[in-house]
């Protein structure tokens, strides 16, 4: 299937491992550019490379922080000689995990920067370029928030992400209603239990890491986690023209779980 991604630029931030690298790597495969970021230039820097290698598309590499205010203009910076920018897939990390009575107040404030306002920052700055995009059949461009199972159901011990992604998920939603008429489309992602490093280090502050992983495994439809690139797909279909249709969709990538 042609995604009809060739010509185009997408942000991906968190790009430099787990699902925004994964989404990263479709996306180039099937000759889209992106700017990838990452905590430093030099992880950056290393997944734009290895990204190049990968497919026809072109990767440039940034080392930001979500929270810092200055990332939005960063990211476009890095985004000029490439391809018009199209959209972007923001990827917020995980918050620390914990109970919501061990939470400290500067753990929820430094997560607020980074989780909710960060993204809604870059947001704000992807849609203010597409407006100025002239439209390819109605549309102008694509925007995703890599958010999680957390905003339909809260999970044990992370009760940062319980209560900042469901208030994301919502903006998503809103930003859908009020773009649609411009042709920008709004979308989040739900992954659920995926394997990457997050997961990993979730799972294993369980007392018994193996067994957890048994019991979460149980509780999926298809009695698996899911892949990095399960996602990567899923993400890519979603920035892309194949998907003109959509828009405001949560999409859970669980594998089932979600009810």
């Amino acid at each position: 299937m042609d995604l009809q991604l060739a010509g185009r630029t997408y942000l991906i931030t968190g790009g430099t491992r787990g699902l925004g690298r994964a989404t990263a790597e479709v996306l180039v495969a099937s000759g889209a550019d992106v700017v990838v970021s990452g905590r430093t230039a030099e992880s950056a820097a290393a997944a734009a490379d290895q990204l190049t290698n990968g497919g026809p598309g072109r990767a440039v590499g940034v080392g930001v922080d979500n929270a810092d205010p200055a990332a939005p203009q960063q990211l476009l910076a890095a985004a000029q000689g490439l391809a018009p920018l199209r959209g972007a897939l923001i990827s917020v990390g995980g918050p620390p995990a914990g109970a919501l009575t061990d939470i400290t107040d500067e753990q929820w404030r430094d997560s607020f920067d980074r989780v909710f306002l960060g993204a809604l920052r870059i947001a704000r700055a992807v849609v203010g370029v597409l407006h100025n995009q002239p439209p390819v059949d109605g549309e102008r461009g694509a925007i995703a928030f890599v958010l999680s199972s957390t905003v339909v159901q809260p999970a044990p011990t992370l009760a940062i992400s319980n209560g900042l992604r469901p208030g994301l998920a919502m903006i998503a939603k809103e930003m859908a209603d009020g773009l649609g008429p411009q042709g920008i489309r709004v979308n989040s992602l739900l992954p659920g239990s995926i394997e990457t490093d997050r997961v990993r280090e979730v799972a294993a502050a369980a007392a018994d890491p193996a067994a957890a992983r048994r019991a979460a495994e149980q509780s999926v439809p298809l009695r698996r986690y899911g892949r990095p690139a399960e996602f990567g797909a899923a993400a890519a279909f979603l920035l892309s023209p194949a998907a003109g249709y959509l828009t405001g969709v949560a999409l859970p990538v669980d594998g089932g779980v979600s009810r």
